[in-house]
């Protein structure tokens, strides 16, 4: 069975969302990160890096959450969270996966260290104001490609949803998504009514 080492609020939430959606059996281990879970001996054998999530299948194990959700996406091609390969919308998938990784992660996270996670002491305004412009000229790329779409390849849903809408799901959590993006907070208002999302953010 699958086992997906997880703690909320964390990146974990992107593949324990998308194991909802295949609806494939799995066993979660949730993992506290305040009490410093990450840090025991028997987990940084699973993931060096001390961090969530980590997937474990068998003799595989991965822990970087893009690479476990585009595994479960191969795992399991008849749930179709993908488009055929070789076709342009599979590129474009690719892309929006990576997007939500290098386009929106980075300064979300940056805005979030410098704002709430560090100590007042050690933030930097600076960094908070650059990582502001560069997050909102990520966030109207999105708003562009999701004007008219119901989701960010078109109609079918997939896992670049969950990669762009669990990046994005958190974004506005931190209060980071303004009123002048109508079109990401409706594509967010379509993806938090799916059975599978509303089940992955249960707890």
């Amino acid at each position: 069975m699958l086992k997906l080492y997880y703690s909320a609020q964390s990146r974990a939430a992107r593949p324990r969302w998308l194991l909802e959606e295949i609806g494939a059996p799995y066993e979660l281990v949730r993992l506290s990160l305040p009490a410093g879970d990450q840090r025991k001996p028997a987990y940084l054998a699973l993931n060096p890096n001390g961090t969530v999530p980590t997937l474990v299948d068998g003799d595989l194990t991965l822990y970087e959450s893009a690479a476990i959700c585009q595994y479960l996406t191969d795992k399991f091609p008849d749930k179709h969270l993908a488009p055929p390969a070789g076709t342009p919308a599979r590129g474009l998938y690719y892309q929006w996966i990576h997007y939500a990784m290098s386009g929106l992660e980075p300064p979300a996270v940056a805005i979030f260290l410098n704002t709430i996670m560090k100590p007042e002491a050690e933030r930097n305004p600076a960094i908070v104001a650059e990582a502001k412009l560069t997050l909102g000229k990520a966030l109207r790329v999105v708003e562009q490609a999701v004007t008219g779409r119901t989701f960010i390849l078109g109609t079918e849903f997939s896992t670049a949803d969950v990669m762009i809408g669990s990046t994005l799901a958190w974004a506005q959590m931190m209060g980071m998504i303004g009123s002048d993006l109508p079109a990401v907070a409706a594509y967010l208002g379509r993806l938090a009514t799916r059975p599978a999302f509303q089940r992955a953010s249960a707890d």
